[in-house]
């Protein structure tokens, strides 16, 4: 055989040519046995990770971004399942829905985390969605759960957030937004791409009624921008590129406890304050059905649950303790919703007002 021919790597064979006759045939078989041994091994781990199940979760930017709860669901939800767990982001909740029509019985998604409950009855309505067969007993929300196709794994109030420095006087009621205050300046969210955005939309809603087209009018004199998203707006808002953005009653706790900054705030609003339930649920056309009904039975368990808090900065919807940055935050004095039948009713009514009176002279 000539010096160096059948192996791998040219390290081996150089010492082959170097040998004496007598070693060679020893130093050939250990050379050839470690050659088989390691690519039996990377052979084997290749394998393993491709047989991997992947699960795939569409979610909003927030959640799975570097400083959401994403990154530490998904290591301890990997350790359990040994599957590989892929988040794909999107704009907001809306977005994901709006993603799930647009690619029907063809989705990639698994599950979807981050839709809202006043959009339930629009996503049941898909027909891409299968019931969760999870127990949900652990739940404690303020008007409790029973739907059996999506599992919540949070819920907050939302709010317009304010730099006490610079707003010593906010307004203390949505019509004080609106109708006075002619100075501020303020960033939502489009009710199009955005839970929150959509939430504005129902809370106006809910205050005004009828009158909702002429409060939108007013208020977008001071409006300086309408966002996609809600990280977008409000990183603009901490840029210094408005008074007030809308968010939720929570977020003063991240700055309160990731930056020990007490400067910001939640103004309470007289009229109350329109609640958010975040839901997830499991598409009937998943690849891995059980393995997607398992991630449903995990977002309610401690190891996630505990992760809510200073992880998306909303309330957990199980009984985990909360830090007490938690126990000084406004907590509104009424809640105000719709059930998600009268939303999908109406929301493309009232989407359609908000447009016509934001474009009309």
């Amino acid at each position: 055989m000539p010096c160096g021919d059948h192996f791998l790597f040219m390290s081996f064979a150089s010492t082959l040519c170097r040998s004496n006759n007598g070693e060679r045939t020893v130093k050939s078989v250990k050379t050839l046995s470690l050659t088989l041994a390691f690519s039996a091994v990377l052979t084997s781990l290749s394998v393993e990770a491709a047989e991997k199940p992947v699960l795939t979760i569409y979610t909003y930017d927030s959640f799975a971004s570097e400083w959401g709860p994403g990154p530490e669901i998904e290591k301890s939800f990997e350790t359990r399942c040994g599957c590989d767990l892929q988040f794909v982001s999107l704009d907001d909740g809306v977005s994901i829905l709006n993603r799930l029509r647009l690619e029907g019985n063809h989705s990639k998604a698994d599950v979807v985390l981050g839709l809202d409950d006043s959009l339930m009855k629009e996503a049941k309505q898909t027909g891409l969605l299968a019931p969760h067969q999870v127990d949900t007993s652990a739940v404690h929300l303020p008007d409790g759960w029973q739907d059996k196709t999506f599992v919540p794994f949070d819920y907050g109030y939302f709010a317009f957030v304010y730099r006490k420095d610079k707003l010593p006087h906010p307004p203390e009621s949505l019509k004080a937004l609106v109708e006075q205050s002619d100075q501020l300046k303020i960033i939502y969210q489009d009710p199009r791409t955005s839970t929150p955005g959509q939430g504005l939309l129902l809370w106006m809603k809910s205050v005004y009624g009828d009158q909702a087209a002429q409060a939108w009018q007013k208020l977008s004199q001071k409006t300086v921008t309408v966002t996609k998203g809600w990280s977008e707006a409000y990183s603009m808002f901490l840029k210094g590129e408005s008074d007030m953005v809308l968010s939720y009653t929570t977020s003063p706790a991240y700055h309160q406890i990731a930056e020990k900054d007490d400067r910001y705030a939640a103004a309470a609003f007289k009229e109350g304050h329109y609640m958010q339930v975040e839901v997830a649920a499991r598409l009937s056309g998943s690849q891995h059905p059980e393995l997607a009904r398992q991630f449903l039975q995990f977002m309610l368990s401690e190891q996630f649950q505990s992760v809510i808090p200073t992880g998306n900065w909303m309330y957990p919807v199980t009984a985990v303790s909360l830090p007490e940055g938690f126990r000084h935050l406004v907590h509104p004095s009424k809640t105000l919703r719709f059930t998600p039948e009268q939303v999908a009713a109406k929301r493309k009514q009232w989407i359609r007002e908000w447009r016509e009176a934001l474009t009309s002279d």
